[in-house]
């Protein structure tokens, strides 16, 4: 039976991404797109990856780069986005982070139409809110570990905020990903995939051009983790990361920090005082990662040797590092929303079955079980994680406020649109619901979400 309910939660997702595929091209009627000229364009199409000379990985990418290309928009202003789909495969753009209408935010659970193999689709959208975003496929892997989040569909999005949060003088954009995977199964029966190789925008350490710098600079790093699974540890040697901003949103209490965690899709936005020339490795902390590749070199002008990597000597993070105390949000108090997390192991050879509620992904999202939101209200969600994994939920279309983590204590003022859930951990978060329509919430690692770890919420 729980090996049929996955069975069916797989097909239904596979289903609903093949129906709504030849829409795609009709979002903007004919004599429009012919009239007009895209700001955003995209292609879709295969690429090989060189992330070393003896490192080819054969995947797609936007505009045939990985990352793929950097676009800036200003907050508000109307952009004409064209994507082109030259794969073998439907596809969908994703643009994280944004307040869009379903129709267009990029993920086929709320109806957004899928692009057919060789189609194009043309849109208008309006950027908002301001801050450091992204764009990213958003289709099903299943056990193909090349396809969706797997591959190189990934790129940076810099919605322009109308004043700079902090001075620096220069911005550089720094995407950390994982590749080729292949399942393993643990003792405990459950798979998960394990890479072999890592890069920095593409490049392995040692083998991409090195982040150039001046003494006395003071540089604005954009570091996004579009790893399909993994969380990762980054520090650079030498060097402090004044944290401004956490997944494009301004902090309450910027904190100087000698380490970075992302999980999957999140962002930090900080600030490095270049005040230590030399040659230094940014990379993964733990060493068996920096190994498979995971590192850049930062080199001074007028500095040369081998570049040093000095190793820290713990790992300290947490978000209440960023946020305010005890804190009370204005207006009605907030309605609560118990999500609770699990996972079902359908025996060996299979893969886990996750679910939210004791339901996975679409049986959840039915009238009688998907959470039913007014719009205008303020929600409390109580995310309750009884799995082993740690997960990186992410909502779509809103940004919510953490205000309670693990340890109890109240805080505020830390608004985001992933949080990181810790196995057997609980974390409350807020948003208010000011953006009607189908709403998606899931788990940002792939084969989590691939295997029924979603729900969407509806609107009254």
């Amino acid at each position: 039976m729980r090996t049929e309910m996955l069975s069916h939660a797989l097909t239904r997702r596979r289903f609903t991404q093949l129906s709504g595929m030849a829409a795609g091209a009709l979002a903007i009627p004919e004599a429009i797109r012919a009239a007009t000229t895209p700001d955003v364009s995209l292609v879709i199409a295969p690429y090989t990856l060189e992330a070393s000379p003896k490192h080819h990985i054969k995947t797609l990418a936007y505009n045939g780069q990985i990352p793929g290309p950097l676009f800036r928009m200003r907050e508000g202003r109307q952009q004409a986005v064209e994507i082109r789909n030259l794969s073998d495969q439907p596809e969908v753009v994703h643009w994280h982070g944004l307040f869009l209408p379903p129709a267009i935010d990029g993920a086929m659970e709320e109806g957004t139409p899928m692009i057919a193999a060789g189609a194009s689709t043309r849109y208008t959208m309006t950027p908002s809110p301001a801050g450091f975003r992204w764009y990213h496929t958003h289709t099903f892997a299943g056990k193909n570990l090349t396809r969706a989040q797997f591959g190189g569909l990934h790129g940076f999005l810099l919605v322009e905020p109308r004043d700079n949060p902090a001075p620096y003088d220069r911005e550089v954009f720094l995407a950390l990903h994982d590749w080729r995977g292949q399942f393993l199964g643990g003792d405990d029966g459950y798979m998960s995939p394990v890479y072999d190789v890592t890069t920095i925008n593409g490049k392995m350490l040692g083998f991409g051009d090195p982040i150039k710098v001046k003494q006395g600079e003071r540089v604005m790093m954009h570091i996004l983790n579009s790893s399909p699974t993994e969380t990762h540890w980054i520090s650079l040697s030498g060097h402090s990361f004044k944290v401004i901003a956490l997944d494009g949103n301004e902090v309450r209490e910027p904190q100087t920090v000698t380490m970075l965690r992302l999980a999957p899709a999140e962002r930090v936005s900080a600030i490095v005082e270049m005040n230590h020339p030399g040659v230094w490795i940014l990379g993964e902390v733990r060493k068996h990662i920096q190994a498979t590749g995971m590192g850049i070199v930062v080199e001074y002008a007028n500095s040369t040797g081998k570049a040093v990597w000095t190793q820290p000597e713990e790992l300290i993070w947490s978000y209440r590092m960023f946020a305010k105390a005890d804190e009370t949000v204005p207006g009605a108090a907030a309605k609560t929303l118990e999500l609770v997390f699990d996972s079902r192991f359908q025996g060996h050879g299979n893969e886990e079955l996750w679910r939210i509620n004791g339901l996975p992904y679409p049986q959840n999202s039915t009238p009688e079980h998907s959470p039913l939101l007014r719009a205008g209200e303020r929600y409390r969600l109580v995310l309750k994680n009884k799995s082993m994994d740690d997960h990186p939920m992410h909502l779509h279309r809103h940004t919510f406020e953490i205000r309670r983590l693990e340890d109890g204590a109240a805080i505020a003022g830390l608004r985001k649109d992933v949080v990181l859930v810790q196995a057997g951990k609980t974390v409350e978060v807020e948003f208010v619901a000011d953006n009607p329509g189908d709403t998606l919430f899931h788990c940002h690692q792939q084969d989590h979400m691939d295997r029924g770890f979603m729900m969407v919420f509806k609107y009254a």
